[in-house]
């Protein structure tokens, strides 16, 4: 049972752990997404794609044996992503942003709405699904309509482009993992929002954390195998704890005065 928003309390030592912390990381997964109305991987199969599993297209495999199928169920998941606008969690993210010294923000969803909300320093371990790339050379490339041939070809080698996303059986790009390693090794305070803590290897960056001091804070509508280790572990809506966690730490940048009767 997901608790009343309007009654999650902020632990008065989150908020001063928080407020001394001069470097901060952050992981979300989709649960932060969901509360903007981006379906989780799986429900989103529906209508058309509701006879196909996500694991049966979202494969290099699957791509080789019929591009289009997969562009095309792409190309629906990117109509419901287009959709969806950043909720209070991705604006109190950036807040958080603003205010801390050092800040790190990794991110499995590949919805791209962290940027759209203003978030700078952001990790894409998975890829954002709005950017193409060369499925032959890895090239990063624009979609010039009219596309014509389903997928589009690479304008400099003809193969196919395919979503700049990882796909099961793919490594997660290099770069981005070894950031992120970095970022939960030396922090000060580690918040994991909206992860279920399963998938590998991003589920090992609080633990990572953890073994080296940091303070790690889940964020989750439910208990997670982290949970046991978190250092606060709190049980809600990410956006409406997180907004309740700026307010309590520094004046809320989205309110004209701050109310300091406000229920936390």
């Amino acid at each position: 049972m997901i608790p009343d928003d309007s009654i999650i309390s902020i632990p008065p030592d989150l908020a001063a752990t928080l407020r001394k912390a001069k470097k901060i990381v952050v992981l979300t997964g989709s649960g932060i997404s969901a509360e903007s109305g981006v379906p989780t991987f799986r429900d989103a199969q529906a209508g058309l794609w509701a006879q196909y599993r996500p694991e049966e297209l979202a494969t290099p495999q699957a791509f080789l044996r019929n591009p289009a199928l997969v562009w095309e169920w792409y190309e629906w998941r990117r109509d419901l992503v287009v959709k969806a606008k950043p909720n209070l969690g991705h604006d109190y993210l950036v807040i958080m942003e603003k205010q801390a010294p050092e800040f790190v923000l990794i991110t499995q969803n590949v919805d791209g709405l962290h940027q759209q909300a203003g978030s700078q320093n952001v990790i894409e371990l998975h890829g954002n699904i709005h950017r193409n790339k060369c499925s032959r050379e890895g090239t990063i490339m624009e979609i010039s309509p009219p596309a014509g041939e389903i997928p589009p070809r690479c304008k400099n080698c003809g193969a196919y482009l395919r979503p700049d996303v990882v796909w099961f059986n793919e490594s997660l790009p290099p770069y981005a993992i070894q950031f992120a390693w970095e970022a939960a090794q030396n922090c000060d305070i580690f918040f994991s929002i909206g992860t279920s803590s399963l998938v590998q290897p991003a589920a090992s960056l609080p633990m990572i954390a953890h073994e080296r001091g940091a303070a790690v804070v889940e964020i989750n509508i439910a208990e997670t195998p982290l949970s046991t280790y978190a250092t606060f572990a709190l049980t809600g809506s990410a956006g409406q704890i997180l907004q309740n966690l700026v307010k309590r730490t520094w004046q809320d940048p989205l309110q004209p005065v701050f109310d300091p009767d406000y229920n936390f």
